[in-house]
């Protein structure tokens, strides 16, 4: 499993590094040294916290849906011109950006600061990995 800095570690999960140490100090993360002797975590181990951890508000719609990307957060930001909308929503540490028309962002009652969802369905999602790159 790939070792990972405590420094990076925090970044991932949005705490700070004392953080991360206080975690591996009182067992709930493992820690390790990675090649160059420096304090680090378990990759998986990380991404298992990780898991565990994220906490974003319930999603409040009664709706079913077939999509299971559903990111509830608050509205930061609403473009509108006569005929669309740029709205931009925080959900936890990630921003998501929707365009639509502008009548539909007037119907869903959008404003800056309120709660609204994301729902993605996606038949393309690309993941990128720098431990892939081939540097052709």
């Amino acid at each position: 499993m790939p070792k990972i800095r405590v420094s990076e570690a925090a970044r991932f999960l949005g705490v700070s590094d004392d953080t991360i140490r206080r975690w591996t100090d009182n067992g709930t993360l493992t820690a390790h040294k990675d090649d160059s002797g420096r304090v680090a975590v378990d990759g998986l181990e990380l991404a298992q916290l990780s898991r565990s951890q994220a906490q974003l508000p319930d999603d409040q719609s009664l709706v079913g849906s077939s999509a299971r990307n559903r990111f509830v957060g608050l509205v930061t930001g609403i473009t509108m011109d006569t005929v669309m909308a740029q709205v931009e929503l925080q959900c936890g540490p990630f921003r998501v950006v929707s365009l639509m028309s502008s009548e539909a962002a007037r119907e869903l009652g959008l404003e800056l600061g309120s709660i609204a969802t994301a729902v993605v369905k996606a038949t393309t999602v690309i993941i990128e990995s720098p431990q892939g790159k081939t540097g052709t």
